[in-house]
């Protein structure tokens, strides 16, 4: 099984391209808190992961038009290695997440504020999710609220 849950803010704002056959894709860093005592971060320990993601289609399209740096969210999707040849010629690897699913865990408004609202605007439990393109082979989808991830 290949399912990745991952709560977190983003480094940097989205980057949005579209490929030759049309499809949106969004590329998106967020960092994860790591759980550390206090006398680890005074000694410089990083204290969070930064975790590629990738989103497709119409979830790519939400992202873009409604994350940017600092937003809280919440994310399921399956783990993904890809190699490419870069332009020197060298083999490059990327490991990334593919969302399947997004969740908001904070208004525009309390954006960078640490607040758990589980909302967006309007409602408190917009999410969305998006079929996977049928070449990425992605479980089905299930909601997962907040009560439901580990940590």
């Amino acid at each position: 099984m290949n399912r990745v849950i991952l709560v977190g803010r983003l480094a940097r704002d989205p980057e949005k391209r579209v490929t030759q056959s049309g499809k949106s894709v969004v590329s998106m860093v967020l960092a994860v808190d790591r759980r550390f005592s206090r006398k680890a971060r005074e000694n410089g320990q990083q204290t969070a992961d930064f975790i590629s993601l990738v989103a497709w289609d119409k979830l790519a399209d939400v992202c873009a038009n409604n994350l940017e740096k600092g937003r809280r969210i919440g994310i399921e999707g399956r783990l993904q290695t890809r190699s490419y040849e870069a332009k020197d010629g060298s083999k490059r690897y990327v490991t990334e997440v593919v969302m399947d699913e997004m969740e908001f865990l904070d208004s525009r408004n309390e954006q960078g504020q640490g607040t758990r609202s589980g909302g967006y605007d309007s409602h408190p439990s917009d999410s969305y999710a998006q079929s996977a393109p049928s070449d990425q082979g992605a479980l089905g989808s299930e909601s997962v609220g907040e009560e439901d991830i580990p940590f």
